[in-house]
């Protein structure tokens, strides 16, 4: 006994229990505190347990306690057929009976987590037999053992999976191999970019390339989508004459023999009268009186084997009703089924009557439910292609309205160089230099122009070609200092990125030593609470036991005065 308590306390002072107990404190527990131990091991192997039980009645705590025994598999000592005495004892916290189960408990907390976690979703519902006649509650509970077993499936493939070996190491090398082979591919698509640039008309083949492989990609979906629309007509058709087939097989094997028996029987009943002979109103009397005597004689009879009947016979009696139920229900239904064909059938005489009228009308023909299918999917199609247009447009539009901006950047700082420059002039006493530059450069121009016009040549359009490269250069000149500082903010944005992450996690990592350092100081708390509850109830005991030691002193001392006393009657009362 000594080594099992010493186990509990081991493992009560570890973690995640920490309770700070040695033998001596863990022995005077009183059996509230007993229970509330226990029930905080429970809790640790099914949260559901988290219970305060001075806020419960005993009857609930100790029924909640030996469900979840029973579902962790727990047997109690001694007779297992007399489970009295061990409920009893949960009930008042006796020791003999809550050191067992917490050994039991602290030796296997893993295994019987993972069991209370299976129980919640293996433990099986047992439905009465009376409520599976019903179709629904059959099929609800048939879909529930199906759910049940993907369940077991899946939680094997998981623990398979858990104990596959893969580690941390091997996905980070995977990881960065592939981010080895992203940057491998990501160079290679620059080469080849290099490359088709080099090509003549290499925009309009990108293009054609870039249309050639939606194109095919939109075969691939149209013929996924025939296949899947094919599979279920298929299936649809299929299910379709399984019906028919059991509807017919019914009315063939079950409800048409007992209409022809009925109509047989109506028949030979029908023929007897007929070859009756004619009756007066005595042979009607005479009827009657036999008719009721042969009443009276089934009552009698009927009475008599209701007084005889046997608890069998009624259960067979209960199943007869019940079957005789659920064949008036099948014919109903069957019944049902047939008004129903008949009305789908005028529905669809109907509707191939309106058919024939809308085309006479309009000569157009309307769209049935796999052709309306289809040129839903066509619409799809199209609208897949216009919002791709739509964001080709929109990217245009947004790289239209940076050049604009730029465009307009330049502008303006042409005006202040254009300022500035005239302000020189006038500081150098040269106003109007630039002005008549620029009509030279008009008036060489229109020469130009009109020497273009006597007669272009070669030389002449290579000098144009010369002009518009160095207006090229000019322009990338300019641009130039404005996408070197666009560089730099880039860059910027990405140091400033990335200290943001380093904050973060930094602060990530505060947060939990600080949550961790709370948890630890709570549980810490939680311990010294308690001892604190120990030594005043260890501090009140002491005193008592100080007044009765104090009171039996009183006593004593009287007792000696009046032994020693000289008076005779004190002496008497002495003991």
């Amino acid at each position: 006994m000594s080594d099992q308590i010493k186990f509990i306390v081991d493992n009560l002072n570890k973690e995640p229990f920490k309770k700070n107990y040695n033998l001596i404190t863990f022995d005077s527990l009183e059996p509230m505190q007993l229970l509330q131990v226990l029930n905080d091991v429970l809790a640790e192997i099914d949260p559901k347990q988290v219970v305060d039980i001075r806020e419960e009645m005993p009857e609930q705590t100790a029924k909640r306690m030996l469900s979840l025994l029973g579902i962790l598999k727990y047997k109690p000592p001694g007779n297992a057929a007399d489970m009295s005495p061990f409920r009893q004892g949960l009930v008042i916290g006796s020791k003999p009976v809550v050191y067992p189960v917490l050994h039991w408990l602290l030796q296997r907390t893993n295994e019987l987590k993972k069991r209370a976690y299976l129980a919640r979703f293996l433990i099986k519902l047992e439905v009465p037999s009376e409520f599976l006649q019903d179709e629904i509650v059959t099929d609800t509970n048939k879909q529930y053992e199906e759910l049940m077993e993907v369940f077991k499936t899946l939680h094997k493939e998981c623990e398979q999976l858990k104990t596959s070996g893969f580690s941390t190491a091997e996905i980070r090398r995977d990881i960065s191999a592939m981010e080895e082979e992203k940057d491998q591919l990501i160079k290679r698509v620059e080469r080849l970019k290099k490359r088709v640039e080099t090509v003549p008309n290499h925009q309009q083949m990108l293009k054609i390339a870039r249309q050639l492989r939606v194109e095919k990609e939109r075969e691939e979906s149209l013929a996924q989508h025939k296949q899947e629309q094919k599979n279920q007509n298929n299936m649809g058709l299929m299910k379709r004459l399984e019906e028919e087939i059991k509807f017919n097989s019914y009315i063939v094997t079950e409800k048409l023999p007992k209409e022809l028996e009925n109509k047989k029987k109506e028949l030979h009943f029908l023929q007897k009268v007929v070859s009756e002979p004619a009756m007066g109103h005595a042979d009607l009397l005479e009827l009657e009186s036999k008719i009721n005597e042969v009443n009276t004689q089934i009552n009698q009879l009927i009475e008599k084997k209701m007084m005889r009947t046997e608890p069998a016979e009624g259960k067979l009696s209960l199943y007869r009703q019940q079957a005789s139920i659920i064949s008036h229900k099948k014919e109903a239904k069957a019944e049902e089924l047939q008004e129903t064909k008949e009305k789908l059938a005028n529905l669809e005489r109907e509707v191939s009557a309106k058919r024939n009228q809308i085309r006479e009308f309009d000569g157009t023909e309307v769209l049935k439910g796999d052709e309306f299918k289809r040129y839903v999917s066509k619409l799809r199609s199209k609208s897949t292609v216009f919002k791709k247009k739509h964001q080709i447009i929109a990217e245009f539009k947004a790289e239209f309205g940076l050049l604009q901006r730029t465009e307009e950047l330049l502008k303006q700082r042409h005006e202040n160089i254009q300022r500035q420059l005239q302000a020189m002039e006038e500081k150098r006493g040269v106003s109007g230099y630039s002005y008549t530059q620029e009509e030279l450069e008009r008036v060489s121009a229109l020469k130009s122009e009109v020497d273009e016009l006597k007669g272009r040549t070669l030389d002449d359009m290579s000098d144009m070609v010369k002009k518009l490269n160095s207006l090229v250069s000019e322009k990338k000149s300019a641009l130039a200092p404005v996408i070197k500082e666009l560089r730099q903010l880039r860059q910027k944005c990405q140091e400033l990125t990335q200290e943001c992450d380093e904050k973060k996690s930094q602060y990530d990592s505060c947060a939990a030593g600080l949550e961790s350092s709370r948890s630890k100081l709570e549980q810490e708390v939680r311990g010294l609470r308690e001892e604190c509850l120990q030594e005043e109830s260890k501090y009140h005991y002491t005193n008592c036991m100080i007044k009765n030691l104090e009171v039996q002193l009183h006593r004593a001392t009287e007792e000696m005065k009046a032994y020693l006393s000289s008076d005779q009657q004190e002496k008497r009362k002495a003991i």
